[in-house]
């Protein structure tokens, strides 16, 4: 959600949710059961919201990228969509992947600030390199290709794209941060 946007779509509240999409978000509760504020909004919609978490959920718990890896893509890739609620979330799932302060500082910095390691820096710039021309350059290309396999390259393409669509959504329907 954008500073100052308030939600256009309200999350779906649980008096209005039928069972199915009840059962569907079962499997997305945290903590104490709470059903996070993306989830509950999407739920408005259950059949995409059931296709999407599939894809995501792939992407986020089944992958092959290494989870700090995987979470400097999102980071970045939040940051240049200026995604405030993907980011929130984000930076406690990176940190819990081994992120460190000055490593989530650098993200909002980009791939030329200084103390990066070579090869999160490459990861950076392929996430802007996706941003700004839908592509990843031959030299980030190359760069990744010496460390991940064809499936690992895949998915940096798709946790990027997958990313950028749900900024677009979060920050279109003004998703609110939970408190």
């Amino acid at each position: 959600m954008l500073i100052g946007m308030t939600a256009r779509i309200q999350p779906l509240p649980p008096e209005q949710r039928d069972d199915a999409t009840n059962e569907l978000l079962q499997s997305m509760r945290i903590g104490d059961g709470e059903v996070l504020n993306i989830f509950a909004t999407l739920a408005r919609h259950p059949r995409l919201l059931k296709r999407w978490s599939a894809f995501g959920g792939t992407l986020l718990f089944g992958g092959r990228l290494p989870g700090r890896d995987r979470e400097l893509l999102i980071l970045r890739t939040a940051h240049t969509t200026n995604a405030q609620y993907e980011w929130a979330q984000h930076v406690a799932l990176g940190k819990a992947e081994g992120l460190t302060d000055d490593d989530i500082e650098r993200v909002q910095q980009g791939p030329d600030e200084p103390g990066w390691a070579p090869f999160d820096q490459t990861l950076v710039r392929a996430a802007d390199e996706l941003h700004a021309a839908a592509c990843i350059g031959d030299k980030t290309w190359a760069e990744l290709a010496e460390k991940y396999d064809a499936q690992q390259l895949i998915e940096v393409c798709m946790v990027v794209g997958q990313y950028h669509l749900v900024a677009f959504t979060l920050n279109s329907l003004g998703v609110e941060l939970e408190s």
